[in-house]
């Protein structure tokens, strides 16, 4: 795959070659974020595709993919590096055999090979063969903390590390940020990246993707499940299915030997599509159990 991006309309095509369906807002802004060198921040519902943005880049460009996923509670430490203790106590118990000095060893013990790389210390040193794509995904489940953290790495790439000294990124890393926004994320880290809101596809970019992500669906029973879901995420649920439980939710069906949406089946793979108990109860009462609507969702 090329190393670089000529055009938005090139983006479009690299990314429909990976079996990604992208708008052309979507392409301008991984285009202006690779010519201009900026992190690339994406919000939006959870299983709208965000992160299968950083997969589909990372296999276009033929590099290493990164990824950081973020929770609470999540610090420094766990996002950069940490020392191997116990394979340090157990080399200083073996020079210790060998009369080394304390200078000696202290030195010897910090050495890289005692050195534990978590994420993004790995893009760091990674880039300076070839910029890996580096994935913070859902930072918005981290703290405040950990976000004005994130925001001195991005700034200049480079880590400083006491004990041997400060690693500098050679060529900077693709980044992409995602937020599934339950929470707002700082102004400061968003104004580091370029933003992107990717919201529930209309039908027919959804249609397009469940062609595009499973090649041996009928045409007619990808527009059938695509119709289901975009009525179906009309309804006031906990959480309204993404794109990614209509891919799984067609496997399934596949699976099953369906070749058509029919009563039966939907009440049996609800599961694939609703993941709280109160949404299933909520379908049943509210659309399930009238006739009319029924046979309007299929």
């Amino acid at each position: 795959m090329s190393n670089d991006f000529g055009s938005v309309d090139e983006v479009i095509e690299q990314l429909s070659a990976e079996s990604y369906v992208a708008d052309r807002a979507l392409a301008t802004v991984l285009f202006l974020s690779h010519r201009l060198e900026k992190p690339i921040f994406l919000e939006g519902e959870p299983g709208v595709g965000k992160t299968e943005v950083a997969l589909v880049m990372a296999r276009i460009f033929n590099t290493e993919l990164i990824r950081l996923q973020c929770y609470e509670g999540l610090d420094s430490s766990s996002a950069l590096y940490e020392w191997n203790y116990p394979k340090q106590m157990l080399h200083i118990r073996l020079l210790e055999q060998k009369d080394i000095r304390v200078a000696d060893m202290e030195q010897a013990i910090y050495e890289p090979r005692f050195l534990i790389k978590r994420p993004l210390l790995e893009a760091v040193m990674r880039s300076r063969e070839i910029a890996p794509v580096l994935l913070i995904d859902e930072i918005d489940r981290s703290d405040e903390e950990f976000e004005a953290f994130l925001l001195e790495v991005l700034s200049d790439f480079q880590i400083t590390i006491p004990e041997i000294g400060t690693i500098k990124a050679i060529k900077r890393p693709i980044v992409v940020v995602t937020s599934n926004r339950t929470r707002d994320v700082h102004d400061a880290l968003k104004r580091r990246c370029l933003y992107h809101w990717i919201d529930y596809p209309d039908f027919e970019k959804e249609y397009k993707i469940v062609l595009a992500r499973i090649p041996d669906i009928e045409a007619d029973f990808a527009s059938q499940i695509t119709r289901f879901m975009q009525r179906l995420r009309k309804v006031d649920f906990l959480k309204r299915p993404g794109i990614s439980e209509t891919l799984d939710w067609a496997k399934a069906l596949i699976a099953m030997e369906r070749k058509r949406l029919d009563e039966e089946v939907v009440a049996e793979t609800l599961g694939c599509l609703l993941k709280y108990q109160e949404d299933i109860a909520t379908f049943k009462r509210d659309v399930w159990s009238d006739s009319g609507q029924r046979a309007s969702y299929l």
